[in-house]
């Protein structure tokens, strides 16, 4: 079997930001408009974001994966630049989204990421968007969950929700019958390497529960702005990685890792699988995309 090549990037928060009208800057999104002026303006660029979209379209991966925070502050206009973004990055067909915070930062705007980028995260054959969904690719199954929800203002948790765990239980036991490379795609880390209450994944210890019965065979997430790998429990004594990585727009600026993305080979030989990843990233100095690191995985 040839290996199949998995892209993966996150958080690309989208600039330049809409002018909003002065209603929509109402309790948590005038916050975020200020704190996008003072601070996120120059932490984002989209030269960078479009460095790395060209870097990933070189290596000439089968499948993209984006875990969310497409927009900042949930504004209608950004939905739709969102949506041209995406189809710069390919086709419904090849790249899968999943939600993150940003993208239903406030109540009035907190489903329109579903109408606005539906055909990017629905499941094969489906007529409407769910959550989990499941996308075949390949040799993989793509799992994707919802952890985004409006949450107070200096907040930016997520959730599932005890529907969506008992849906996931559900479709994790019907994949364990198949012969696929399971990837779960979520916005919120189970484990942030700097964990954060302001941050967190409210019900992260009921879906620890859950992939400690149904297992998954690698995790992406986003959120932390930050390379991470760390390992969950599955069943008995396997040991999940799953993999972070910082914004796809983000320049060095100050403790922020700049720009990179992962890319992922996944293969099977003598009836196992194999996963290795491969790091490549902004150089500021360089001003180019590069390298950064690889390693084995499973």
């Amino acid at each position: 079997m040839a290996d199949f090549l998995l892209a993966h990037l996150s958080d690309p928060h989208l600039g330049p930001l809409p002018s909003p009208r002065l209603g929509e800057l109402m309790g948590k999104r005038a916050l975020g408009y200020f704190n996008w002026k003072r601070n996120r303006v120059a932490r984002h660029a989209s030269h960078v974001l479009e460095a790395i979209v060209a870097d990933i379209k070189a290596q000439q991966p089968q499948h993209v994966a984006v875990t969310g925070d497409l927009v900042n502050i949930a504004l209608p206009q950004e939905f739709a630049l969102a949506r041209q973004w995406l189809h710069s990055v390919g086709p419904p067909q090849d790249v899968t989204l999943v939600p993150g915070n940003h993208d239903a930062y406030v109540p009035a705007t907190r489903t329109m990421f579903v109408r606005a980028w539906a055909d990017y995260l629905i499941a094969d054959g489906a007529a409407t968007v769910t959550f989990p969904f499941v996308r075949k690719r390949g040799p993989i199954a793509l799992i994707g969950v919802s952890t985004a929800m409006p949450s107070a203002p200096l907040l930016a948790t997520g959730k599932l929700g005890h529907q969506q765990l008992g849906a996931l239980a559900k479709t994790l036991a019907e994949l364990e019958h198949g012969d696929r490379f399971r990837v779960l795609l979520i916005h919120h880390p189970l484990q942030s390497l700097r964990p954060s209450h302001y941050k967190r994944l409210i019900d992260a210890d009921q879906l620890r529960d859950v992939l400690r019965q149904h297992a998954v065979d690698l995790i992406l997430h986003g959120h932390d702005h930050r390379h991470a790998l760390t390992f969950v429990d599955g069943p008995g004594d396997k040991k999940i990685p799953s993999l972070g990585v910082p914004s796809a727009s983000a320049i060095a600026h100050g403790h922020s890792e700049p720009a990179s993305y992962n890319l992922i080979r996944i293969g099977n030989s003598d009836a196992k699988w194999h996963c290795e990843v491969t790091v490549r990233g902004f150089s500021p100095r360089a001003q180019t995309i590069g390298e950064i690191g690889r390693r084995r995985l499973i």
